[in-house]
């Protein structure tokens, strides 16, 4: 009788200290993380995604643009905007092989000009999402979501959107705890 009550007081204690990676994905569901990261703010975050989420139930995807964007931070600013503008949609070094295979994916970038990165736009403009569920985190220095969100609409029309995640890059190497709340509220994560 006390080797049974021992080893269940060790299995209860080694319970609760399993770590939030553990955590159970709600509905069992396939994710894909895919996101584009200029400066390493976004790509701190979606690791702190999938390491929440769990790399068994969320793979993860760098968009890579064929050509890079320039180091120099005033050129890339201007780059940037007048792609926007002009709705270009630059290429990929890579795509998804079977993107069929993943019920969710969260879509993150850099806000630029207060919507998402060109790279984003292709990456989305890329594949039949209908019927996808599509989450979105930004990373930014003031402009939160923008219309990042509205714009997702606009090139997945039929796909559920749901609620965004904003983060102040400055904030990005840190962001264990907005992360997991955010999985949490848009029910990702039990």
């Amino acid at each position: 009788m006390n080797l049974k009550l021992l080893i269940l007081g060790i299995l209860m204690t080694s319970m609760s200290s399993i770590p939030q990676a553990a955590q159970k994905v709600a509905g069992g569901k396939k994710i894909l993380i895919a996101y584009f990261s200029y400066s390493g703010n976004t790509r701190a975050v979606a690791q702190e995604i999938q390491k929440n989420l769990g790399a068994d139930r969320a793979d993860i995807f760098e968009i890579t643009p064929v050509k890079k964007y320039p180091s120099e931070y005033n050129a890339v600013v201007d780059q940037a905007k007048r792609e926007i503008n002009a709705k270009f949609k630059p290429p990929l070094k890579e795509k998804v092989a079977d993107i069929s295979q993943y019920d969710t994916i969260i879509v993150g970038s850099p806000s630029w000009w207060a919507t998402i990165a060109p790279p984003v736009s292709t990456f989305l403009s890329s594949y039949s999402l209908e019927g996808t569920t599509i989450a979105l985190f930004i990373t930014h220095e003031g402009s939160g979501l923008g219309v990042a969100a509205a714009d997702v609409k606009k090139l997945c029309p039929k796909s559920p959107i749901l609620e965004g995640l904003a983060i102040r890059g400055s904030s990005a190497k840190n962001a264990s705890t907005s992360v997991n709340s955010w999985l949490k509220k848009i029910r990702l994560l039990e």
